[in-house]
């Protein structure tokens, strides 16, 4: 599971995920990627499901990069409790993800084969994501 080795500060505010990916929307490293069509927080259970699907998918064949880090602790008071006496104590780690961010990439399969995996992949996640290639998205040859 990915977390953060250290923070500067243990809890965060919520924030906003308005607007579209600036960073991160091309693919630089594989060959094929996998897009996410909406914003969401994806949690790092969710990250580590969808590379397990993928690596499994391609029987540990070629390379999988994962461009997005969950770095955003999401805190939860405990069941039961009262109103009031401050914040909750961090329970998880999130990746906020605005749309159109490549989320994962792969080289070193056949176009077939990325596809089935990232398909699989993206059963794991959230939200509705779209599968690219290099070529669709102008990133560096």
């Amino acid at each position: 599971m990915l977390l953060p080795k250290r923070v500067k500060r243990r809890k965060q505010h919520r924030g906003r995920m308005k607007g579209v990916a600036t960073r991160g929307n091309t693919v630089t490293y594989g060959d094929f990627g996998l897009v996410a069509l909406e914003s969401a927080w994806i949690s790092s259970n969710q990250i580590e499901a969808a590379r397990v699907a993928m690596t499994r998918s391609i029987k540990r064949g070629g390379q999988v990069w994962i461009k997005i880090f969950p770095d955003k602790p999401i805190t939860e008071k405990p069941a039961e409790t009262r109103m009031g006496s401050g914040k909750g104590s961090p329970e998880y780690w999130v990746a906020v993800v605005k749309r159109d961010r490549v989320m994962f990439e792969i080289a070193g399969v056949d176009k077939e084969s990325a596809q089935e995996a990232l398909r699989l992949a993206a059963s794991k996640l959230p939200i509705t994501t779209k599968f690219i290639s290099k070529q669709e998205t102008g990133g560096e040859r």
